[in-house]
């Protein structure tokens, strides 16, 4: 609908997919939650299985747009059009997510790192569909944060970010940090992810993962946003996003 609206495509025909069984549902499987790729973005906001096992994206949701968008728009909408300052697809990639996706020779899962591939351009090939989101279900050991920094709530992000650790007893085993309005797709920021990695999560931590992000970011320059600026506003952002979690339960 959004490449329609510019007048990017001009469809010969337009299927509804909206009472497709199989692309709807909620539930927990062997240790994945699946997210049907029709579930909206509110129910990202309030459905306990999400809150409980894929709490990234529960705090995201209230991020996304406006309440009528968020009633309407889907999660697999989002995760396919792959807009690089939407908040669902580098959710996506911070949660370690896996993308099913069926078509004429039958379905495949591909994994959140290799599904971005450029502007608006995913893993989909022509004939396929988007059916479904499989997360891996979040436990007692992870913890996790997302921010984003706008100039007005429902505007685009100048920067966000999505954080999840693994971290029983403030020590850190795996990191996955993923920023989006930051690139031409969400990046995942995998300097700044070792420098946490193996270190006790404190206020050095910390300090390492911002100086990393020079590393993981190249954001463009712009006449609203200069690079320097971008940059500085993710520093900013991994830095309250790891003190959060740093002074958490």
């Amino acid at each position: 609908m959004p490449a329609l609206a510019l007048r990017l495509q001009a469809p010969e025909r337009l299927i509804d997919i909206a009472h497709i069984p199989d692309l709807r549902g909620i539930d927990l499987r062997d240790g994945w939650l699946r997210l049907g790729a029709l579930t909206r973005h509110a129910e990202a906001h309030d459905h306990p299985l999400i809150a409980a096992h894929a709490p990234l994206l529960a705090l995201a949701a209230p991020h996304v747009a406006h309440p009528a968008i968020r009633n309407r728009g889907t999660l697999g909408g989002s995760v396919a059009l792959a807009d690089p300052a939407s908040e669902f697809p580098a959710m996506m990639l911070a949660m370690g997510a896996e993308m099913e996706i069926a078509g004429l020779q039958g379905t495949r899962r591909v994994p959140a790192d290799e599904f971005f591939q450029d502007l608006y351009q995913t893993a989909l090939e022509p004939g396929e569909l988007l059916v479904a989101l499989h997360v891996p279900a979040a436990g007692p050991q992870h913890r996790c944060a997302f921010d984003e920094i706008a100039r007005r709530r429902g505007d685009y992000a100048l920067v966000g970010c999505g954080v999840m650790l693994t971290a029983p007893a403030r020590e850190v085993e795996s990191a996955r940090i993923a920023f989006f309005s930051v690139g031409p797709t969400p990046i995942r920021a995998l300097a700044a992810e070792a420098a946490l990695t193996g270190r006790r999560l404190d206020g050095e931590a910390i300090r390492l993962a911002q100086a990393a992000l020079s590393q993981d970011l190249d954001p463009p320059d712009d006449e609203q946003v200069p690079a320097a600026m971008r940059l500085h506003l993710a520093r900013v952002l991994i830095g309250r996003l790891l003190g959060r979690i740093a002074e958490g339960p």
